[in-house]
């Protein structure tokens, strides 16, 4: 059997999310409303596995065919029959879970491959002599020749998602290298092309010079298209002594089921605004324009307080291996009105806690853009996984100047962070039952402040086109160096493109050390209703959280290629750096043997140390991230942040031997189960799964119960066209360093 650092086991954690009463208040037009933005967000979200791995999409049409032809309880009695034991069905029922879930073969948090922990010759004869192999015996058989090695296979380069030696990706072709990347982001920067919604291939001509291609998602391909804003760009390019051809089209037929319901979404919105969102998303998956997308995100911004809310499109790009490109998602929800109340509060005092903020006033918005912030049940989230809470929209232009939208997904948080006293590892025993009883309460607290006042907070300097400055050039000094500024942002750079492979992972450290440092706010616990002996403990518990989740982290840092492969926990791991370093016993991370004789350990926050030591080290090092942030200081940045996020066996915390404490008592991120929604005659249905395995695979049966077939083929076909890409996935690119 293989590694457990590669398998999910079977028992893992799975939850079903309840929105049944929030769906329940919605009028019948709203309700058609979030069902079409639902099948254009299903259908946008298998876009994932052409974005994940060069084996996903067969993987993915593989267990559709098997479990549309027989559901899971009908495909056991073939497995048993054919020699599998009921813990052996039952893993493979996990992986097929695990796969719908991730949208792929490698988790979405950690970006670790999975495969199935049963024989192969066993799902094999599973699988060629199930019901989907005898009625389509060439097709099931093609599908796992093609797939069957690459499902199972644990070769050192496929062991995690990653650029050139260190993974596997398919946001570029598998001969590009870190130094291609950098070229690819420096030839978009020249053009003022985003990379959002673009993938990058390399091939080598004749002479033996590289030749590139930037391909833009769209649902037009690059002939005869009409002329639009993005058709002249459409062309071949000679940058820095290399050809570069710029062409569009794809993930098209997928795109084309997305823009066929925003097209029906639109009938039902409830505003202008909302029909001119989607208006502009529609352009954008149509012509391949992320001006579009910014277009339609400015719509969506002034949409403040829908009854149904939503946003889709390339968004997050944790897990480019450049941290450019982002992953296709979108999302359907409805407010939560009780707990968006309390996050209505904290925006109303958001401006005078921004002043709290350990920076100057020059580093801060000039204006702060009011947002929406609300909490919300979520009905659909396509992608490859659901957080605790988003700000978006991700565009550092339009964050700046036009603001932005925090959420909270609530019933999100009530199943996907539920913790058992049994499961909880690394706290005294003194800590537990005080953890279980707050952790709820204060990561509410510590979303909002994460994406409010986090993401929400400190300015870029910018020089634009036109050669202006957002800033006062005389007067604006760095409080690090009380000299002026140095260094800002040009025309066409973003945060993302200046810090690439760091940005995804510093800005969430910034955001996650604004929570800690304003969560010692008595306003702000008093928004959430929290006063004296109950504040303190969720202060208390909120900071412990922290300090467990920086160990926790370890999981995701690989000693071999000494990079770590999940942003949020990276971030984590830096916060504990930092609190550990701020001394006086704030802090200790201490080695013991647990009562099953196997190696553990001990997390000890002092809690009388917070505010006299804890706090001084965090306003200190939060300043150092926003003053390099808002400079561009792509080199000091990298300095402070890699320092931090270095891992050794240094004493006195032994961080790698404390890895694999870590590994031993891991516990599996849960898998989620979501509705379905059914359209009947005029009328829309909700339909809901049991929170299991086989409910998760159910639930993605039947949400392509008409039309599974077509998409498989489309999945395949895609695939099979840049399958050249990935011909030699296992050996690292030539010249790579």
């Amino acid at each position: 059997m293989a590694d457990t650092q590669y398998i999910l086991p079977n028992d893992i954690g799975v939850s079903s999310l309840d929105c049944r009463e929030a769906f329940r208040l919605l009028s019948p037009t709203e309700r058609l409303y979030a069902h079409h933005l639902s099948r254009a967000s299903w259908y946008g979200g298998l876009a994932v596995l052409l974005q994940t791995s060069p084996e996903a999409p067969y993987i993915y049409a593989l267990l559709s065919r098997l479990f549309r032809a027989q559901d899971p309880d009908q495909l056991r009695q073939h497995a048993l029959a054919e020699g599998l034991t009921e813990e052996e069905y039952q893993a493979f029922l996990v992986y097929a879970a695990g796969v719908y879930s991730n949208m792929g073969n490698y988790k979405s948090f950690g970006d670790t491959k999975f495969v199935p922990n049963l024989p192969k010759e066993k799902l094999e004869r599973v699988i060629l002599g199930s019901k989907a192999a005898q009625q389509h015996p060439e097709e099931v058989r093609g599908l796992w020749q093609t797939c069957g090695e690459l499902m199972f296979s644990l070769e050192p380069r496929l062991r995690h998602l990653g650029l050139g030696k260190e993974g596997i990706t398919t946001y570029f072709s598998g001969d590009c290298t870190m130094e291609d990347a950098k070229v690819a982001q420096d030839f978009l920067d020249s053009q003022n092309l985003s990379a959002y919604n673009t993938r990058f291939f390399k091939e080598v001509d004749q002479d033996g010079k590289p030749r590139y291609e930037v391909r833009l998602a769209s649902v037009l391909g690059t002939e005869s298209a009409p002329d639009s804003e993005m058709t002249s760009r459409l062309k071949s390019y000679e940058f820095q002594g290399s050809h570069f051809q710029v062409t569009r089209g794809d993930y098209a037929p997928i795109l084309q089921k997305v823009v066929e319901h925003l097209e029906k979404a639109k009938t039902y919105a409830a505003n202008s605004h909302q029909e001119q969102m989607l208006a502009q998303y529609i352009e954008s998956f149509t012509q391949g324009s992320i001006e579009a997308h910014k277009r339609g995100s400015r719509f969506w911004i002034q949409d403040k307080g829908p009854i149904v809310e939503s946003y889709i499109g390339f968004i997050e790009s944790y897990r480019d291996p450049f941290g450019s490109r982002g992953e296709f998602e979108g999302f359907v929800a409805m407010v939560n009105k009780a707990m968006s109340a309390k996050f209505e509060r904290l925006v109303a005092s958001a401006e005078q806690l921004l002043k709290e903020l350990p920076w100057p006033p020059a580093f801060e918005k000039d204006k702060f853009l009011t947002p929406d912030f609300t909490s919300l049940d979520v009905l659909t989230f396509a992608g490859s996984g659901i957080p605790a809470g988003i700000n978006i929209p991700n565009y550092d232009d339009l964050r700046q100047t036009e603001g932005f939208k925090n959420v909270s997904l609530g019933n999100v948080l009530a199943v996907a962070y539920a913790t058992q006293r049994e499961k909880l590892t690394f706290l005294e025993e003194d800590d537990k039952d005080l953890y279980i009883r707050w952790k709820g309460p204060s990561f509410d607290v510590q979303v909002g402040l994460h994406e409010l006042l986090g993401h929400g907070s400190g300015k870029l300097f910018v020089q634009d086109e036109k050669g202006a400055f957002n800033f006062d050039q005389k007067t604006v000094v760095n409080p690090e160096t009380g000299e002026q500024i140095q260094s800002w942002y040009r025309s066409g750079e973003t945060w993302d493109s200046k810090f690439s492979t760091i940005a995804s992972s510093y800005e969430e450290c910034r955001a996650e050390s604004v929570g800690l440092y304003l969560c010692l706010h008595p306003q702000v616990l008093e928004i959430f209703g929290f006063e004296g002996a109950d504040a303190e403990d969720v202060i208390y518990v909120n900071w412990l959280n922290m300090v467990r989740a920086g160990l926790l982290a370890l999981e995701f840092y690989t000693p071999e290629a000494s990079n770590w492969r999940q942003a949020h926990m990276q971030a984590r791991f830096v916060i504990l750096r930092v609190l550990l370093e701020a001394g006086e016993g704030l802090v200790t991370v201490t080695p013991t043997t647990g009562s099953d004789g196997r190696p553990d350990a001990r997390v000890r926050l002092d809690r009388s140390k917070i505010r006299s030591v804890g706090k001084p080290a965090l306003e200190r090092f939060l300043r150092r991230l926003q003053v390099l942030k808002s400079t561009g200081d792509v080199a000091g940045g990298r300095a402070l942040y890699e320092g931090y996020a270095a891992v050794t066996d240094a004493p006195p915390e032994c961080f790698l031997t404390l890895r694999d404490t870590v590994l031993l008592r891991k516990e599996s991120r849960k898998l989620i189960v979501q509705p379905n929604t059914r359209l009947e005659g005029s009328e829309v249905q909700l339909l809901e799964y049991e929170a299991s395995a086989a409910g998760l695979i159910r639930s993605f049966s039947e949400r392509f119960a008409e039309d599974g077939p077509e998409l498989e083929e489309i999945l395949t076909q895609l695939a099979t066209a840049d399958a050249r890409f990935w011909r030699d996935t296992r050996e690292a690119p030539s010249g790579q360093t």
